[in-house]
């Protein structure tokens, strides 16, 4: 019996497996649930379901579905790419001429082929080119394994204009493709070549660890006076510099684990950390931090540690990375490293200073009053005022009034003025609220669903795994199904459950071939479990509909009062009583 792709992931996949790996989920009862990644929100209200293989927010969004729907939702995809994610995951082969490869054969995975023979062609570079054996030996001096090399797969792009170009060139990719992946140039002449050239190769892996960009970095001396130190891939449809997180695939489960994200700047951070036993942790790659990159970290923890050097008096984007954690939740520390000393640098020369380091974090406002402190005179007029102008707005964003007090208090010490001198200043702090780089539909919480439609959403779900129960629904139910079914149509989006989405449509065009065909992979137990759902999804949309007629019987009646018409009011108040005995009132 053939199988589809689907169904076969399906099979092998446990959702809470596949979910849990984006997001922490925690054991309630049968179900697991988290704070739901599509909408802010404090209370957890995201419920994953192991027993029906769903997902469902009960929160701001409403939104719910499949593993599939989850995938599309989380990388922001379609589905013939979430199919392809999945797919791997699962160990399930889309063979290349296959219907459901066809049909899904989409830009990205054209770009996501490109990578990854970009990343072949240059592992092989360094590993065969006797340049290439140079950037290896500059590597493995500046302290990388031969291990670490394989598994970030570092490489190297010679330096010659077209290398890499012409080898996806031959594996039947277009210069306008290499372009989109952001590792070709069209000059103002016309002429075609690589953008990376003589240079080591980072590649940059999504949460999946697919390969979506590389950074490229000089090695050699004479290369580092002459050119940028570092040329990334541009942002593409696979890579956005501003959500992307270095190591973040291969980092995950350990900042779950550890419940902690530790932050460094660059590649080599990243990957000597990880040498050296310090699993959770991840680099912006040379970017300020981005709300984006701060919502991915929250998946995962809200515990997280700056290990990088800062200037809190001049770094503005640095600060308003640090302010926006704060807003957004997280328990932010600080690990101070040596002046002009990066993680990789202290790793190489002594590995027990960065565990001593990471061992000894201080709190983000310690480390703002050690930073504003140093090099400044707290005894002079001048210097009083360039401190305060640095730590009073961190004060101001405390929001729990106690801390806040305490750290007043700490300043008025620290520059010997009186107490409530700091507190007048601090009234004058005017603190600009934005919500830096965040696209308005994702700063808008969505309006919830009524109950009513989740009631009905549910019944249509239930009805459609087990279709001989579509006989229980009255007119009522089949209208809205077949609604639900034009609604679908009009917009994809709407419903939650898109593998059933061919059964919707068949429903529209017969039920009686719906009623009558056998539900698969069913058992007996599954079929009580459904069906004692479907009577209870029945049951309250009953009482609903009832509560809406007694509210409009209810409204007549006060009509009829102010006119006066007794018998009028008679029939209502009897219809009133009836349809309140129905629902129990």
């Amino acid at each position: 019996m053939f199988v589809s792709p689907i169904d076969e992931i399906k099979n092998r996949l446990n959702i809470v497996e596949v979910i849990g790996s984006y997001i922490k989920l925690q054991k309630a009862g049968a179900n697991f649930r988290a704070l739901c990644p599509f909408h802010s929100e404090k209370k957890p209200s995201f419920f994953v379901s192991p027993s029906r293989q769903i997902w469902h927010c009960f929160g701001g969004c409403a939104e719910g579905g499949d593993i599939f729907k989850f995938v599309m939702k989380i990388e922001g995809v379609e589905f013939g790419d979430a199919l392809r994610i999945l797919a791997q995951k699962a160990g399930v082969e889309l063979k290349p001429r296959s219907p459901e490869s066809v049909k899904w054969q989409s830009e990205r995975q054209r770009l996501y082929e490109i990578c990854e023979l970009a990343t072949k062609f240059f592992e092989k570079q360094l590993e065969k080119s006797q340049t290439g054996k140079e950037a290896k030996k500059y590597l493995l001096h500046r302290g990388i394994s031969e291990d670490s090399i394989k598994r970030w797969r570092l490489g190297y792009a010679p330096d010659v204009w077209q290398g890499l170009s012409d080898f996806l060139s031959s594996q039947g990719y277009s210069e306008k493709e290499v372009e989109k992946a952001g590792l070709g140039l069209t000059s103002e002449k016309g002429s075609f070549y690589d953008r990376f050239r003589g240079r080591i190769i980072f590649p940059i892996f999504d949460l999946n660890s697919q390969v979506v960009g590389f950074g490229g970095r000089v090695f050699k001396e004479k290369d580092k006076k002459e050119v940028a130190k570092y040329v990334n891939t541009p942002n593409s449809l696979l890579y956005d510099k501003s959500r992307i997180l270095y190591g973040l695939d291969k980092a995950k489960v350990e900042i779950r684990k550890k419940d902690a994200c530790i932050l460094v700047e660059g590649y080599t951070d990243v990957i000597m950390a990880h040498q050296a036993g310090t699993q959770n942790i991840v680099a912006t790659s040379g970017t300020a931090l981005t709300p984006y990159q701060l919502k991915i970290i929250k998946r995962y923890s809200e515990n997280l540690t700056l290990g990088f050097d800062m200037d809190v008096a001049g770094d503005s984007a640095t600060k308003r990375g640090i302010d926006l954690a704060q807003n957004l939740g997280f328990n932010l520390k600080v690990t101070r490293l040596p002046e002009g000393k990066d993680a990789a640098d202290i790793i190489l020369k002594n590995p027990k200073e960065w565990q001593e380091a990471l061992e000894k974090p201080k709190s983000i406002l310690e480390f703002y009053f050690q930073s504003a402190l140093s090099g400044r005179n707290p005894e002079t007029p001048e210097g009083k005022k360039e401190i305060s102008k640095i730590l009073l707005p961190a004060l101001k964003r405390i929001p729990n009034e106690i801390e806040k007090s305490y750290w007043t208090q700490r300043l008025a010490g620290e520059l010997k003025v009186k107490e409530e001198s700091v507190e007048e200043e601090l009234k004058k702090v005017k603190l600009e609220e934005e919500v830096y780089g965040l696209e308005p539909e994702e700063q808008a919480i969505l309006p919830p669903k009524s109950r009513k439609e989740l009631l009905e959403e549910r019944l249509l779900t239930m009805v459609l795994r087990s279709p001989r129960n579509l006989k229980l629904l009255g007119e009522k139910e089949k209208e809205f199904l077949t609604d639900l079914k034009n609604k679908a149509a009009k917009n994809e989006e709407y419903f939650n459950y898109l593998s059933l989405k061919a059964e919707i449509e068949e429903f529209a065009e017969t039920s009686s071939n719906l009623t009558s065909r056998p539900t698969p992979q069913s058992s007996t137990t599954d079929e009580k479990e459904i069906l004692e759902e479907i009577q209870l999804c029945l049951k309250e949309l009953q009482s609903l509909r009832v509560k809406n007629q007694l509210d409009e019987i209810s409204q007549e009646i006060k009509k009829a009062e102010s006119e006066k018409n007794s018998a009028k009011i008679k029939k209502l108040t009897e219809e009133f009583n009836q349809l309140s005995r129905e629902v129990g009132l």
